[in-house]
């Protein structure tokens, strides 16, 4: 930094003798005397005179140049000395700094250890202000918000980094000013010490020491094992490690709690006991202890982990342990790699002289900007060290933590991803930081995880076996396997400013010769990337774009080849188990196992502060989940890559290229004739509108597309191999794969290009199951029982054979089902069933799916024991199937006729228009909180895409249909209405008392949703200056309307979400392959029939469970037993509330069990 400051005060020098440099000078008067003199004389004098008098000028210019530049070079030095990290703390009591003072002065004499023992014994004995000031249940971190978040991350980063120094240096200037100090935390000072710790530097660990006491805050088991830890490498006497042990125990804290309750890497601990047994020779360390027996109290789950019960037969890959340990090694590399790049599937281009020119050209930049990066990423770590040692939080140490190979790399990867209709800035920013973030999470345990992932692989492997069979976590857990650090989330701010700042960079570094754009300029260098506004949803946002030239060098070079995050493709090998909420899933990429907005820590405190045993269930049905190995569709994704290189087919939801996206208009309506004087206003208006709306239909195109690649060229990509799928929940508790692009939980299309990749045998059932599940598949035959959907089947078999053999040439009947690609593979597995010799032994891979009949409603009609409404959604026996939806509209319609005999326009125009296709998505949302605003929009977007109704009533009808739905719902489920209204209301009032709503699910999952008033976050300078809003902070109060809205839904989410685990976990028991899309439960087809019973019957079990009562008394417990707030009127109200649990109905449970089409 000394170096950046000696160029900006040569800067000054250069200015500061500019006179001499310019040698003109403002003319000097004559002295009096030289007037009377003769001319030829008086010249000479004249002469002599000015000669002399320049001299003596230039003699006095030299001397103030020499002491200016004296002058200078001390203000350098002076600089220089003042930007040094500054190690010594400036104390806030006059007392401990005239102590420190004489400390230092009298230093040989008096040893710092010596220092540290005193200071020690003088230390507050009171917890530390942030303990102090919450309750016992949380701990020092809990509530860590804004700038304490920042500042944590900002010194984690310093000692990831090995900038040590720095993070002294800026806890010092904190520490130095009264009102910065209030931020700083004993964590904070504990992770400055363990650093100096972990150095030896004894000197600088009571420099923090002095801090802490300067603070008032006491030193707890971190601030003493770093003492300790570093006395041992520094061998110290026994003497002052002895006063240090007396001290720890006079303050409460126990010897063993050093070694039990203070993580500590395995030469940490062996320097702490070095130093222990100075003072205490015959100390012996606690063993590790061994947990207590963790029992999950749920009794929905005590089947699961009861002893050993001989019917279970957990499943089995289809892979030896050597094919397993080879995968394993595989994706070991890939996730050291960080990347992988994928061959793209797009259309090859012929090597023209065209495509070769543009290659070597883009060859040409590439190289040209590494090295403007490399220059652009040292100006600005340079810029920001500057920031640093001025006792400013800057971004030094996140831009330290990857090589600036890594960073430079990882920039050139977003230049290139970049779409030609630009990208929003806040979203490149947020994404550049994640990035960042997630990268410096790698572990490097590599040869410890493959020896323990070995042994792991004994349960999962065809070819071993292990002593006694068990869970994954379970297997996993008895390994002896420690528990991966739980590192600290960055805030939101710190993120969005370090992806800024690098898109910054990127911006400045990446130019090309303004030739490219036109041939005939000169060759000057312009910027790649343009920072311009545009509207978005009729907000003024900043968006980085392309150059429309370097965007056709792309176009023009072709280059095939898409690079992903290595987290953002599947495994190549199982996934880890999961054992805590941070512990599973990639090897060596932390993963959380409740995903949420970055920067929330709410979830992961209350996970945390959950009893390990409570998620046992959670845990182990995500583990199940992520177990199940899958394999290509080849023949699908063959048919699917054909149309998509052949201007796609929207229709077959194969999107279309961006060169059929809707042209801007011509002619008359050509948006330049705005401009003209005659068009009038409101063509003009209209004019922009038909703009808008094709742009706006170009760029959905362009992201359908984009979707589209990636997960066609991540399925050629992982074709012939065998992969898996991880998966971690959201805050209520539903599942997802955490691969984004290529996965089970898509559209149609992705469906239908994914099989499992282990086989079962049709069986007896099997083919049945078949043909049942792709007439499901084509939605003709929704009220009709399975037998008539299998006789069906076999009607159509003919149709059925043809698109299997010709699906692109034959009579293409799969292409009028409703899911048209899954009908297809799935005519394709039905035809090669029932031509193999033995169709009963055929070993089939495809998943035949189970959905839930409008499975939300069931929960609700389940929680009230709804007898009219249980019948409307399944739940009793019958011999056909009920269809909700259309039992609603004929509801609408008979209220619709009554209206219109009392002579209402709008029921009478409505006549003939009530369908149920115009209704099914207002009732399978209203379950899940839509609005009347929200029903009337869907209502209103399917009337219009009805050619015959008349478009003047859309308006007036939606809101007509809107009501008449939401009383057919009112009078068909009137206890889900009423339990609706109930946890509705205790939510408002929830949140009126200043709390956001929490709950347990049946088994044990801690919820709490995450809905704050948003709190504005503005990062200033740059390109522009960036505001996001935040509705996950804590600090600010909760947003009752979403609070509310937001309650019933939820809810019934974390229900469905416990049904579905419940059956994976049983079906697991059972040796078969189950995953989920949420309410959709996916098997082989000889196991359709077990999945069936176990499903019904983990429903009727968990249903059985006081659900509604446990709320209350679960709510009333958190939020009105406090007797600070018993007095609140919203509290008395909330009490009154929660006591008032719905009556409940008489519908018998125990008929779900015999009810064929509960899932069907």
């Amino acid at each position: 930094m000394a170096e950046v400051t000696v160029k900006r005060v040569a800067k000054r020098v250069a200015v500061a003798r500019a006179p001499e440099a310019g040698g003109a000078q403002p003319p000097r008067q004559a002295p009096a005397g030289a007037k009377g003199a003769g001319a030829k004389g008086a010249a000479a004098t004249l002469s002599s005179r000015w000669a002399q008098k320049l001299d003596s000028d230039q003699q006095l210019m030299e001397k103030r140049k020499q002491r200016l530049e004296g002058k200078l070079q001390k203000r350098v030095e002076k600089g220089a000395w003042q930007k040094q990290l500054r190690l010594e703390p400036r104390l806030l009591s006059r007392k401990l700094a005239s102590q420190l003072q004489h400390w230092e002065q009298g230093a040989p004499r008096s040893p710092w250890e010596e220092q540290l023992a005193q200071l020690l014994q003088e230390a507050p004995h009171r917890l530390s202000s942030e303990a102090a000031a919450a309750p016992a249940d949380r701990g020092p971190e809990s509530r860590l918000e804004g700038q304490q978040q920042r500042l944590l991350s900002f010194f984690e980063c310093c000692l990831l980094t090995g900038h040590l120094p720095l993070a002294h240096h800026v806890l010092v200037t904190h520490h130095s000013k009264s009102q910065q100090q209030r931020l700083l935390t004993l964590s904070m000072y504990n992770m400055v010490m363990l650093g100096w710790a972990r150095q030896g530097s004894f000197k600088e660990l009571t420099y923090v020491f002095f801090m802490l006491k300067d603070a008032g805050l006491a030193p707890d088991l971190q601030s003493y094992a770093a003492a300790l830890q570093c006395m041992g490498r520094l061998d110290q006497d026994a003497g002052t490690i002895r006063r240090c042990l007396k001290q720890m125990a006079q303050d409460g804290l126990q010897l063993q709690g050093l070694f039990t309750a203070v993580p500590l890497s395995a030469e940490e601990r062996a320097e702490l006991l070095r130093a222990v047994r100075k003072a205490k020779p015959a100390f012996t360390p606690p063993r590790p202890p061994v947990p207590p027996p963790q029992v999950n109290t749920s009794p929905l789950l005590r089947e699961i982990y009861a002893k050993q019960d001989p019917a279970v037969s957990y499943p089995r890959l289809h892979l030896s342990l050597k094919e397993l340990q080879g995968l394993f090694q595989q994706q070991l590399r890939v996730e050291m790699a960080t990347t992988i790049t994928v061959e793209s599937v797009e259309k090859v281009p012929l090597l023209t002289k065209e495509v070769l020119h543009a290659r070597k050209t883009l060859a040409g930049l590439r190289t040209r900007w590494r090295t403007a990066l490399y220059r652009e990423l040292q100006e600005t770590k340079e810029s920001e060290a500057h920031a640093a040692r001025e006792g400013r939080l800057s971004l030094f140490p996140y831009l330290c933590l990857l090589s600036e190979k890594e960073v430079v790399r990882m920039l050139l990867q977003t230049l290139q991803a970049l779409p030609a209709q630009g990208e929003s800035l806040l979203f490149l920013a947020h994404e550049l930081g994640l990035r960042v973030f997630k990268r410096k999470q790698l572990r490097n345990e590599v040869q410890e995880l493959e020896q323990r992932y070995s042994k792991y692989l004994h349960l999962l492997a065809s070819d071993t076996q292990v002593a006694e069979p068990c869970l994954p976590r379970q297997h996993w857990e008895a390994l002896g396997v420690p528990e991966a650090p739980h590192e600290q989330p960055w805030p939101m701010s710190v993120v969005v400013q370090l992806g800024k700042q690098l898109a910054e960079v990127l911006v400045r570094a990446a130019q090309m010769p303004s030739s490219l754009a036109a041939p005939r300029s000169p060759g000057t260098l312009i910027p790649v990337l343009y920072h311009v506004y545009s509207f978005r949803s009729f907000r003024q946002i900043g968006i980085l774009k392309p150059h429309p030239a370097f965007t056709q060098l792309l176009e023009t070079a072709a280059e095939r080849t898409l690079t992903f995050e290595s987290t953002d493709v599947p495994m190549l090998c199982p996934p880890l188990p999961w054992t805590s909420p941070h512990s599973g899933a990639f090897l060596l990429s932390p993963t959380k196992m409740m995903r949420s907005v970055e920067g929330s820590q709410q979830h992961q405190l209350l996970l945390e502060r959950c009893p390990p045993a409570e998620l046992h269930g959670a845990l182990d049905a995500l583990t199940q989940l992520g177990n199940c190995a899958w394999r290509v569709n080849g023949r699908v994704l063959d048919l699917v890559l054909q149309l998509f290189a052949d201007k796609g087919c929207p229709r077959l939801g194969v999107p279309a290229p961006p060169s059929e996206a809707p042209r801007p208009p011509e002619g008359r309506r050509a948006p330049k004739r705005c401009l003209l004087p005659e068009v009038s206003p409101a063509e003009k208006a209209e004019m922009r509108r038909e703009l808008a709306r094709r742009l706006k239909v170009a760029r959905e195109m362009q992201s359908l597309r984009a979707d589209a690649l990636y997960r066609l060229s991540l399925a050629r990509h992982l074709r012939h191999r065998v992969f898996w799928l991880p998966h971690n929940m959201d805050f209520r508790g539903r599942t997802y794969p955490c691969s984004p692009h290529f996965n089970h939980l898509g559209s149609d299309l992705a469906r239908a290009l994914l099989e499992f990749a282990q086989g079962r045998p049709l069986g007896p059932h099997g083919l049945n199951w078949l043909k049942i599940h792709l007439v499901n598949l084509t939605g003709l035959k929704k009220r009709e029982s399975l037998q008539a959907r299998r006789d069906y089947a076999d009607e159509l078999m003919e149709d059925i054979l043809d698109s299997a053999d010709r699906p692109m040439t034959g009579r293409k009947w799969w292409m009028e089902a409703d899911e048209p690609w899954q009908a297809l593979a799935c005519c394709m597995e039905v035809a090669r069933a029932v031509r193999a010799p033995d169709p009963a032994a055929y070993v089939s891979h495809f998943p035949v799916h189970q959905d839930g009949s409008c499975n939300g409603l069931q929960h609700y009609a389940a929680l009230g024991r709804d007898s009219v409404g249980a019948a409307s959604v399944n739940l009793l026996p019958s011999d056909l199937p009920q269809d909700v939806y259309s039992e609603v509209a004929a509801q609408v319609e008979v209220f619709r006729r009554q209206d219109a005999e009392q002579g209402v326009q709008v029921a009478q125009v409505l006549e003939g228009f009530i369908s149920r296709k115009v209704v099914k998505q207002t009732v399978m949302t209203v379950v899940y909180g839509v609005t009347r605003y929200g029903g009337r929009l869907q209502i209103e977007k399917r009337l219009r895409e009805i050619h015959d109704f008349p478009q003047d009533f859309v308006w007036e009808a939606s809101h007509y249909l809107v009501r008449q739905v939401f009383n057919s719902l009112q009078e068909m489920f009137s206890g889900t209405r009423s339990i609706q209204r109930w946890l509705t209301e205790s939510a408002r009032l929830i949140s009126h008392t200043g709390s956001a709503v929490e709950w347990v699910t049946p088994l044990g999952i801690p919820i709490i949703q995450p809905y704050h008033r948003d709190s504005k976050v503005m990062i200033k300078g740059g390109l522009q200056s960036l505001t996001f809003s935040s509705s996950v902070d804590t600090s600010q109060k909760p947003n009752t309307l979403k609070q509310k809205n937001g309650f019933p839904p939820n809810f019934i989410h974390s229900l469905d979400s416990s049904h579905m685990m419940l059956t994976a976990l049983h079906c697991y028991r059972k040796g078969l392959t189950f995953v989920s899309v949420h309410d959709c439960f996916w098997t082989h087809a000889a196991d359709v029939a077990v999945m069936n019973q176990v499903c019904r019957e983990q429903f009727v079990r968990l249903h059985s469970q006081p659900i509604l009562h446990n709320l209350s008394r679960f709510l009333i417990e958190r939020f009105c037993s406090d007797p600070r707030t018993s007095k609140s009127i919203w509290v008395s109200r909330l009490m009154d509330t929660l006591l008032s649990v719905p009556k409940t109905g008489t519908f018998n449970l125990e008929q779900v069990k015999h009810s064929t089409y509960f899932f069907s």
